[in-house]
């Protein structure tokens, strides 16, 4: 058995949130199916402040990473239902911002590559030290943070994006936008060059559980197209990927 090495909290001590006031607590969420190790990470992990949620396989571990969006996942490989290296791929995507440590016992170079390649932030070997893995953890969320922290401002083509006041212009003239016209067009503008699908666009930008169609996403495209585009028929800036969704080009 792997042993996690206690950065000096006894087991059931919890150290109160000192963060900045009205600032959430950092969310993790632990998909591992060792209890003993689970509780370990836990008793470490909220000793050092941070919210501490947790799966105990692969399955259940990607259906609370897609429900709870914490900050950063700590993603075991060999998981019962779905392995690690399954869940971190369909988790990048569908949530490619979201930052994911995975750990594993096996110590093989080729799963160290694959879970990379696969797009994990960062790799820990089992058995590790609580304070390496601490400081792992703090760098990929310093990473995911700075990467995260978007533009208020945007250019392309003839057209200005004022994120934070809301506002659309084309060549100096104000156009105006519906809530979700706006919401999709800020969606783009977070994730230029990424083939987003449609299913992906009425998960994140409409909410939808369940999605009812997705002629809503293409009738809201060519809103934004007929707003945005000097040739609608022609789009330069938010681009058809066939079979797949669309593609913003534009900043």
């Amino acid at each position: 058995m792997d042993y996690v090495l206690n950065s000096g909290a006894d087991a059931g001590t919890r150290r109160a949130w000192h963060g900045e006031p009205g600032r959430e607590m950092t969310k993790i969420l632990i998909v591992e199916d060792e209890p003993a190790m689970v509780a370990g990470l836990r008793d470490n992990f909220e000793f050092e402040g941070y919210q501490v949620i947790s799966a105990g396989d692969g399955v259940a571990g990607l259906e609370r990473a897609l429900k709870e969006t914490p900050d950063l996942v700590i993603l075991d490989v060999m998981m019962p239902r779905m392995s690690g290296l399954d869940v971190c791929k369909q988790l990048k995507a569908k949530k490619p911002g979201m930052p994911i440590i995975m750990l594993t016992a096996r110590g093989q170079e080729v799963d160290k590559v694959v879970g990379l390649e696969l797009g994990a932030d960062d790799y820990v070997t089992k058995p590790f030290s609580i304070r390496e893995l601490l400081a792992r953890v703090k760098a990929v969320l310093r990473r995911s943070r700075a990467a995260a922290k978007p533009q208020d401002r945007y250019a392309f083509g003839e057209v200005e994006v004022d994120v934070g006041g809301c506002r659309v212009s084309r060549n100096g003239k104000a156009l105006e936008f519906s809530n979700k016209e706006f919401e999709l067009l800020k969606y783009f503008l977070h994730h230029p060059g990424e083939t987003l699908s449609r299913d992906r666009l009425l998960e994140d930008v409409w909410g939808y559980d369940h999605y009812p169609t997705t002629r809503t996403v293409d009738a809201h495209i060519v809103r934004l197209r007929q707003k945005l585009e000097p040739k609608p028929e022609e789009p330069q800036f938010i681009l058809t990927v066939h079979g797949t969704g669309y593609k913003f080009v534009g900043c």
